[in-house]
């Protein structure tokens, strides 16, 4: 990394160590970006909105969950334009009943990611304005990206089917 993303490094952290002193989880490097800030689900919104208020991360462009079985983690890849590079935000939460504030407030575009993380990963995204099934029929009650689905026979689905 150059010298100048290193300080930009070292300073977003100090600013957001100040700014939220208990919500504030860490900055952890990322190769490609200008690192992975770590913070607790409590202080999501109030995060969003000074990643893109105050340090210029206008654009979400993707949001992604993981089962790691015993917890979920959620990912956000923000950019700025001013900054020209990538910001990771990560949050952990509890594998059972996950859930975290909508980004759908502070970055439109998180829509359609959070409503497929929500139905892939159960991940649910309080207050969204549209949180229903993207990619699955509607109908469908099972997350197949958590580590927990198991395969089954069609004939043991019940599934409601879309007719077009």
């Amino acid at each position: 990394m150059e010298a100048s993303a290193r300080l930009f490094q070292r300073d977003l952290m100090g600013k957001l160590s100040k700014r939220f002193p208990t919500g504030f989880l860490g900055l952890d490097p990322f190769p490609g970006t200008f690192g992975r800030i770590r913070f607790d689900p409590a202080i999501a919104l109030e995060l969003f909105r000074e990643i893109r208020d105050v340090h210029a991360f206008e654009h979400l462009a993707m949001v992604a969950g993981i089962d790691w079985v015993e917890r979920r983690e959620v990912l956000y890849t923000v950019w700025s334009d001013v900054h020209r590079g990538y910001l990771l935000l990560s949050a952990m939460l509890p594998a059972e009943r996950p859930h975290i504030e909508t980004a759908t407030t502070v970055w439109p575009s998180a829509n359609w990611h959070e409503r497929e993380t929500w139905e892939l990963v159960d991940i649910t995204f309080d207050h969204h304005p549209d949180l229903r099934n993207l990619l699955l029929p509607t109908g469908y009650q099972f997350h197949p990206l958590l580590r927990s689905f198991k395969l089954h026979e069609p004939e043991e689905l019940e599934v409601k089917v879309r007719h077009v």
